[in-house]
């Protein structure tokens, strides 16, 4: 079975987005989606060759990936935990991932149209992963 893992190109330093960075990693966790904190001193390629060397499918957040409704993203995380290979999803240092090059030919997923500070995207992302996980367990988190 494959993992989810959430990779985060630093720590948060804004205290409020921090606690809710932790409270969505502590409901998470449980359900098999791990969180990994890279160095924010790492330059975007040097952070961007980090993830490509990770074993599985990686897939970065960005405005201009595919968008998903939360019932989408749920059936994608059920379908990325069956499989035999994590999945990484990766938020960007806080200028965004290149436009060119070699990031080009990895997939990507939005959160939004609209555009977000990465440290507010990151709390948006784990939301969205517990909001699937609880649609897969069938609880009443989700009102749609």
């Amino acid at each position: 079975m494959g993992r989810i893992v959430v990779h985060f190109h630093g720590k948060s330093k804004d205290k409020s987005m921090s606690s809710s960075i932790q409270s969505y990693s502590e409901r998470i966790l449980p359900r098999g989606i791990k969180i990994e904190v890279h160095s924010e001193k790492l330059s975007v390629d040097d952070y961007l060759q980090q993830l490509q060397s990770k074993q599985g499918i990686l897939i970065l957040l960005d405005e201009g990936g595919k968008q998903y409704t939360s019932e989408e993203l749920a059936t994608l995380c059920k379908e990325w935990a069956l499989q035999g290979q994590d999945t990484h999803l990766a938020i960007g240092p806080f200028d965004g991932w290149p436009k060119s090059g070699k990031s080009q030919t990895i997939a990507r997923i939005s959160l939004s149209l609209m555009t977000f500070p990465h440290e507010l995207a990151s709390v948006l992302l784990l939301e969205q992963l517990y909001r699937a996980t609880e649609i897969n367990r069938g609880s009443g988190y989700h009102k749609a």
